[in-house]
């Protein structure tokens, strides 16, 4: 075996001050003497995604000790995606992405870590450790804490989509205010990640479909026992990595896993949010992978996920029928996933997967069956979207519409035209300044959706913006249009009256104006100033690249001399 990354704090006389930094913590001469694990979680009071932290990180630090490592936990940032949700906070939700990323390669680089864990809970944690995992290349996990178990009143299976949803319903007299209160107070009923097929479930089971995590423990509840003996298992598997030299994460992430993580997105009708983490992933890993890629692999994959938002089921139910393992092995054995892809336990996906149970044809479909032929997600192109925009397709009644554009310059304008329903049947809202650069920030848009729904106007108009949906979304909406407005794009020339037309069978979206007005347009055109001058978003704004290549600050992938194993002495 290389000689261990963490000897750099340890051996040798001019490190008796390190020693004595590590005495103070408790470590003794045997602890010191054993390779140096992070475990990294968002313990914390933010969101209750991250709730399911404690526990878990406990049991896997014991299975780290159990193995002959030394544990050493940290913490990174989390933005509660529900709590920042139609205000100016949302900004701060995809930036957390690449401080989460940021921070796990400062400490495991900083401190010399020879192995990482790292836990993810609210939406953005996840892709942000697994980018971290990535970016620092050493022996690394990646665990799920867990959904929340699904609500229910009066006989009805709620999720948090249920309480957007009902403040639209209490606006229009559908219900009165003493079940929007009902709904609020049994949506979420425990502690864990939203309970549908959101971003948070959604980038769980690609973690699974890509090899980084154990096999089939996404879909296990957050609040299970279950899950700590998967993270004990986790701690002593780290350590045996350790030793083999691997797998490590580049070696795992390679274009097919990337594909395979793709499919099973489109597979469940996942969160379109996983068209944005995939290609900053594949950036980490130094493989060119983009929202055209991400969209080639959702076209030839077929929904076989009865899941929320689009269908019927929960996280929980796909639990109870076998977990994502059920799905894994129903693509690969369709050919939709590519089977010879390692997995953290140095097996292949076949391998790990192949006596997983068969699809129950009600929570997940067979292949043979589907519930649509060519996937719950869609990249669109056309003269408004020409580096692409995404759309979640599950549960639509209607691919098609044209309407009469309805433009407002930024989020909150629009949620005050619909907070007091003014707009119309047959209108395309759209939203523009609010990309990757313009918002900064790219926000979700989960607010205004659910509002619209919860109207019952869910398909009776469209909303597209150059910002970002929530997995939640549903309806005829339209995001991560691409080039954003704020730099020029098509989105900063529509005005209103325009007609716009959304085929999403077809994966095209069009402004309906000859090429001479495009051009007269274009011209006419003139950026905006930024919104933000200092601070955090400033500076994101000034690194941030567009949608296509997954809104990354960095160009990857990142090299440290350590990943050789060699002595820096």
């Amino acid at each position: 075996m290389t000689k261990r990354r963490s000897r750099v704090t340890i051996d040798g006389l001019d490190r008796a001050p390190h020693r004595a930094f590590m005495r103070a913590m408790g470590l003794d001469d045997a602890a010191l003497e054993k390779p140096m694990v992070g475990v990294v979680s968002m313990k914390g009071e933010q969101t209750p995604c991250n709730m399911t932290h404690d526990f878990q990180v406990e049991a896997t630090k014991a299975g780290i000790a159990e193995a002959g490592g030394t544990p050493r936990e940290f913490a990174t940032v989390s933005v509660s995606d529900g709590i920042s949700m139609n205000h100016e906070g949302m900004k701060f939700s995809l930036f957390s992405r690449e401080l989460i990323a940021d921070s796990i390669e400062a400490v495991v680089h900083g401190l010399a870590y020879d192995a990482l864990i790292g836990f993810g809970g609210c939406d953005k944690t996840l892709p942000g450790v697994m980018m971290g995992m990535i970016r620092c290349n050493v022996p690394s996990i990646f665990i799920y804490g867990g959904s929340a178990l699904p609500g229910k009143l009066g006989g009805r299976t709620l999720t948090v989509l249920d309480s957007y949803e009902a403040v639209g319903s209490f606006m229009t007299g559908e219900i009165d205010q003493t079940t929007l209160a009902a709904i609020e107070r049994s949506c979420l009923p425990t502690i864990g990640a939203c309970a549908g097929q959101f971003t948070a479930n959604t980038m769980a089971m690609v973690s699974e479909a890509m090899g980084l995590t154990i096999p089939n423990v996404s879909m296990i509840p957050g609040v299970y026992a279950e899950r700590a003996q998967a993270c004990r298992r986790a701690g002593r598997l780290v350590m045996r990595m350790l030793e083999q030299g691997g797998p490590l994460p580049r070696e795992i992430v390679t274009r097919k896993s990337l594909e395979n993580g793709a499919a099973v997105v489109a597979a469940t009708g996942g969160s379109t949010n996983a068209a944005l983490h995939l290609p900053a992933i594949a950036n980490e890993a130094g493989i060119a992978f983009s929202l055209d890629d991400v969209g080639e692999v959702f076209a030839r994959t077929p929904l076989i996920g009865n899941l929320r938002p689009g269908g019927k089921y929960t996280a929980k139910d796909v639990y109870d029928i076998g977990g994502t393992a059920v799905i894994i092995r129903a693509l690969i054995e369709s050919g939709h996933i590519d089977g010879s892809c390692l997995s953290v336990t140095g097996r292949t996906l076949a391998e790990e997967y192949r006596d997983a149970n068969a699809p129950d044809g009600d929570v997940i479909h067979s292949v043979s069956k589907p519930i649509m032929a060519d996937g719950g997600v869609a990249v669109l192109k056309g003269n408004l979207c020409p580096d692409g925009a995404v759309i979640k397709v599950a549960g639509l009644k209607s691919l098609v519409f044209e309407g009469v554009a309805r433009v407002f310059e930024d989020e909150e304008a629009c949620v005050k035209a619909v907070r007091n329903r003014h707009y119309s049947a047959g209108e395309v809202l759209v939203i523009r300044n609010e990309g990757p650069v313009g918002g900064p920030g790219m926000r979700e848009m989960l607010g205004v959706t659910a509002l619209i729904y919860g109207q019952g106007m869910g398909e009776k108009v469209a909303l597209i913006t150059d910002g970002r949906f929530s997995g939640a979304t549903r309806g005829m909406c339209i995001g991560y249009v691409s080039p954003e407005s704020f730099v020029g794009g098509p989105l900063a020339l529509v005005r209103d009256g325009d007609r716009i037309r959304i085929d999403a069978g077809a994966r095209r979206m069009d402004l309906l104006i000859d090429e001479r007005e495009f051009a007269e347009r274009r011209k006419a055109w003139k950026p905006r100033p930024p919104r933000h001058r200092a601070g955090a978003l400033a500076k994101y704004a000034r690194l941030v690249g567009q949608a296509p290549g997954g809104a990354v600050t960095h160009e990857g992938p990142a090299e440290w001399p350590w990943f050789d194993g060699a002595d820096s002495n």
